[in-house]
């Protein structure tokens, strides 16, 4: 069994936690906490294998928690704000659960504490254990490195990814959620096939394939993502559309 720790400052957040806790067969809870501050006290006087917490909380907040502890269990954050993903990723979290999570989001997140704890290796994790990138892989399929894993991603699947500083989220047709990466925009952009994506943006790598409409400043995904077209890359993708334009 795993012994979890579940912290929420929210009482129907962490009811609800506590409730798919419930759910795993795997995982026991050892205490359940509306702050930081008393997880702290908890762990002063007792252990577990990982930590739900989550990170906007008043007084002491999630991610500065995590930081402070000498030696922390296996993390899973959860947020209603996406724009700590980046960061939970460089404390090293097991996973990042976006609010409003379901059961199988949780259940996917608790496999993964599993495997983590179990040590287990998959065969992603062994093709691209000697490589320093974000992504390997050829022009079918990229081996991603997230959250301590290597997963399979279709390049078939992208349908765009957009650049966060030295991060990079790749988001999918497949309706997953997107897959965070540490590797540079330009080396992700190399890997891809140029007949199949471009760069519109700074921030952004569009899928060809899944060009729904444009106009001079905008285009807009098969998706209905609204993206803008940065001036420097706007001559490429003008000579590209131009070129099968009737």
């Amino acid at each position: 069994m795993i012994r979890v720790l579940a912290i929420d400052d929210e009482p129907l957040a962490l009811r609800q936690l506590v409730t798919y806790i419930s759910k795993v067969p795997f995982l026991t809870l050892a205490a359940e906490c509306q702050s930081a501050l008393d997880a702290r006290q908890f762990l002063c006087h007792d252990s577990v294998d990982a930590i739900f917490c989550d990170i906007n909380m008043p007084d002491l907040d999630g991610m500065t928690f995590v930081k402070s502890l000498a030696s922390p269990p296996l993390i899973v954050f959860t947020t209603a704000y996406s724009e700590y993903a980046v960061e939970g990723f460089r404390v090293e979290a097991v996973d990042y659960l976006l609010k409003p999570f379901g059961l199988d989001e949780f259940r996917r997140s608790a496999e993964r504490l599993r495997q983590r704890l179990s040590g287990s290796v998959g065969r992603a994790d062994a093709i691209a254990a000697d490589d320093d990138d974000g992504a390997i892989g050829n022009s079918d399929t990229l081996f991603v490195r997230t959250d301590h894993r290597n997963v399979a991603v279709e390049v078939g699947n992208i349908l765009y990814i957009q650049g966060l500083s030295e991060y990079v989220r790749i988001h999918l047709t497949t309706g997953e959620r997107p897959i965070t990466t540490l590797i540079a925009m330009k080396a992700l952009e190399e890997r891809l096939p140029q007949s199949a994506f471009m760069r519109i943006h700074r921030s952004y790598i569009i899928s060809l394939a899944h060009i729904a409409e444009f106009n001079k400043n905008r285009i807009v995904l098969s998706d209905g993502t609204d993206l803008p077209i940065g001036e420097a890359y706007r001559p490429a993708f003008e000579a590209y559309t131009s070129s099968r334009a009737l």
